[in-house]
């Protein structure tokens, strides 16, 4: 689990899902290289897909500390989450929107 920018060229031949373990309707029905494609495109559904998926994991997320915390177990699901989420890489996040930013202050 983490950040995944689906922009990038590793992602134009890859067949798998998003996330492996959603069950989100854009999980179950498009692979990461049809939504590259899409946002490549500038087609505004690839946002919207985007967003539908991202909703879903924040509701499964939130859905997962309740019952971490009615359990009495929110630390020890906190400290695994934060173990398993791969947290990108700042710099480079930084440096690409710097790139984007650049280049819509130049059209």
């Amino acid at each position: 689990h983490g950040r995944l920018n689906i922009r990038n060229a590793q992602y134009a031949e890859d067949e798998r899902p998003i996330q492996e373990d959603c069950d989100c309707y854009v999980c179950r029905t498009f692979s990461r290289a049809y939504l590259r494609h899409l946002y490549k495109a500038g087609e505004i559904s690839a946002l919207r897909f985007g967003t539908i998926h991202n909703v879903r994991f924040m509701s499964r997320l939130m859905a997962q500390i309740r019952q971490a915390i009615e359990d009495g177990q929110f630390a020890d699901f906190r400290a695994q989450f934060l173990a398993d989420y791969q947290i990108s890489n700042q710099k480079v996040r930084h440096e690409q929107r710097q790139r984007r930013v650049n280049a819509m202050q130049s059209l």
